[in-house]
This record gives structure tokens, C-alpha cells and sequence, in this order.
């Protein structure tokens, strides 16, 4: 029995959603499906591991918050993907969750109508829809995992997996990612701390035992054997932290930690400033470094959208812009091809 003099006191209602085995039965998987993100999942960590000599580079808009627009994206990303398939390995940056320093809209997940609703069931079945039809068109997918429960229900149909600046000091998402079936990358600190993606990297490597919910929905005690494939992810913080001067520092702090120096470059966020157009002074960099004989690099992250730019929610939802982000501004689909084409050529024979 719940006594409401001392028990939920700030809390006006709960209400259950549908179980992760049902939305799973929703949208069943089909061979192509499994295959490519069975592939995905493999290709990854050859390429963590050297045993595949191409760059990741993740690549997608800042979020999702259109299914129609999306689609259209994943369509264009795999035709550049099998295009720059020799040099680099594509695979879509498919955000449902937007960690809030404070307030703000919370991604697909949590509101997928833009409107407050908390329409969380039905934000749930539009992602597993969309990570479908990803999965068909035979591009693998990238997310991050922000809350700790929604991994049931959608975490089976990524290839790679960030936990974000704001999270990875956390011991909970580290538990959680000790049990994750990819490569999962850590984010150096908002602040520009690279000690806790490092800690991170340790902690999500051994065992760990933390509360969950099985595929059925029932509370459970999740057991993970720990995921020996992980990585760091380069953010920046008060300034950026892409340079080679960094590069080389923090590969030797993960010598000395024990850990293999793998590296992955976020070239938005606080490393370009927040302003999509600075992402290709870090891609340029980041080609000379590699030209240059630096191998800590395994990849990269760029932000990218049908069209350039941001906008804020109207609260007229028919002059959202088509394409455009509604959160951290974007490169256009054009620049996008334009930028990976050059990198492409720049590395594809160091």
C-alpha cells in the first residue's frame, strides 16, 4: 500500500506502457535486418581493433524528431555510403534521447508529437519503426543510451553506442553499458575532463550486477559479463580537444591506464563551437593528423541534416522546417557529401 503522506508526494500519475517483448512482436525482425546490424556490430569492432584498416564515422542529424525526413536521410547516407566504402565505414547517427543541462525538449523518445504530451509508448514504437527501416535499407545505426530501461525495447537494433558527456561519470550508465552487445564510445566531460571516459572505459570492461526490467517488463537483476569494447570520444569541453596535441596526450593517459588508445573525434559540440560550419576545420585536422601517421584515430562524429542550420519549436508545428535540426545545428546533405568525398580522398591511402 502506498501511504501519499510520505510516498509519492510529487508524483500526479503513472501510467503503464506496453511491454518490450510486445513492441518487438510489433515490428518483427527479418534476415536483413539481423544481418546488418549483425554486421554492423562486427564491423565496429574490427575497426576498434585494427582488424579493419577503415575510419567510423557516424554521421546523422543532431536528433530525430521527423520519421519522413529521417527516412529520406537514410536513404541518401546509404548511397554515400556505399560510395566511400573502400576508406570509411557510415553508419547513421540515429538520436531519440537529447540529455537537458536544464530544461528542454527531450527527444523523440519522450516527445515525439513536439508538444508535451509525453506520448512515451508511442515515441517508442515510431523509433523501433524507424530503426527498422534503417536496418532494411541495409544501413547500420548509431544511438546513444540515455535512459536505463528504454535499451530493452530498442537497443538490439544499434551498431554503436555513445553514452553522452553528461553521463559517462555515471555509474549506473556504466553498468548498463557493460552489458550492451556493441562498441559503446565515452564522452570526455562537459568541462573537457578525458579522467572519467577513461574510468569509464575500466568500469565498463568488468562484470557488473544493477536493477532493470527483463523483455517481459518485470524488475529484474540484470548480471552483464562486461564489454570489453569500448573507446573514448573527444567532445571538447571549455575549449576544443580535437588537435593533435591532445590526440597524443590522451593517448598516453590510456597507455599508462592500461587501455588500448582508441580514439573517436567529435567534430561538432564544444570542438566546433556549436557552429556547424567549424565541423570541417576539425575534419581537415583531423585528415592531416591521420595523414601525418597518428592510428590512435578509429573514427569520427559529424552532424548532419537534409538541411543546414537550427530552429526552435514553433508553437505552430506547420512552419517546422523541413529537415532543418531542432536542436544543434547541422551541415546540409550537400556539404555533407562534399566534406566526406574530400576526407575520403585525403586519407584513403595513409
Amino acid at each position: 500500500m502506498t501511504d501519499r503522506r510520505i510516498e509519492n508526494i510529487n508524483i500526479n500519475a503513472e501510467h503503464a506502457i506496453i511491454k518490450p517483448s510486445d513492441l518487438k512482436a510489433l515490428f518483427p525482425l527479418t534476415e536483413q535486418i539481423i544481418t546488418t546490424v549483425k554486421l554492423g556490430q562486427e564491423t565496429v569492432k574490427n575497426i576498434l581493433h585494427k582488424d579493419d584498416n577503415r575510419l567510423l564515422v557516424v554521421v546523422g542529424p543532431c536528433s530525430i524528431h521527423n520519421m519522413e525526413s529521417a527516412k529520406e536521410y537514410a536513404q541518401k547516407l546509404k548511397v554515400l555510403a556505399d560510395e566511400l566504402s573502400d576508406t570509411l565505414y557510415l553508419v547513421m547517427r540515429v538520436y531519440f534521447e537529447k540529455p537537458r543541462t536544464t530544461v528542454g525538449w527531450q527527444g523523440f523518445l519522450n516527445d515525439p508529437y513536439l508538444d508535451d504530451s509525453c506520448a512515451i509508448e508511442e515515441g517508442l514504437k515510431l523509433a523501433r519503426e524507424l530503426l527498422c527501416y534503417v536496418a532494411e535499407i541495409g544501413l547500420p545505426a548509431a544511438g546513444e543510451a540515455l535512459d536505463l530501461v528504454t535499451p530493452q525495447y530498442i537497443q538490439d537494433l544499434f551498431s554503436w553506442t555513445a553514452i553522452g558527456a553528461r553521463t559517462t561519470e555515471s555509474q549506473s550508465h556504466r553498468n548498463m553499458a557493460s552489458g550492451l552487445s556493441s562498441v559503446v564510445g565515452f564522452k570526455n566531460g562537459t568541462k573537457g575532463s578525458i579522467d572519467i571516459a577513461i574510468n569509464a572505459r575500466e568500469s565498463v570492461a568488468a562484470p557488473h550486477n544493477f536493477v532493470s526490467i527483463d523483455p517481459e517488463g518485470n524488475v529484474a537483476v540484470v548480471k552483464t559479463n562486461g564489454n570489453p569494447n569500448s573507446h573514448i570520444i573527444l567532445r571538447g569541453g571549455l575549449e576544443p580537444n580535437f588537435s593533435s596535441k591532445h590526440v597524443e596526450e590522451y593517448s598516453e593517459e590510456l597507455r599508462k591506464a592500461g587501455l588500448e588508445p582508441r580514439i573517436m573525434i567529435d567534430c561538432s559540440h564544444a570542438n566546433s563551437g556549436k557552429n556547424a560550419k567549424n565541423q570541417k576545420i576539425v575534419l581537415d585536422d583531423i585528415a592531416q593528423q591521420i595523414k601525418d601517421g597518428e592510428t590512435s584515430i578509429m573514427g569520427l562524429m559529424l552532424e548532419s541534416n537534409l538541411n543546414f542550420g537550427k530552429q526552435k519549436i514553433p508553437a505552430d508545428l506547420s512552419k517546422l522546417e523541413y529537415g532543418v535540426s531542432i536542436t544543434d545545428e547541422c551541415i546540409g546533405w550537400e556539404e555533407t557529401e562534399q566534406v566526406l568525398r574530400k576526407f575520403r580522398e585525403e586519407i584513403k591511402n595513409s
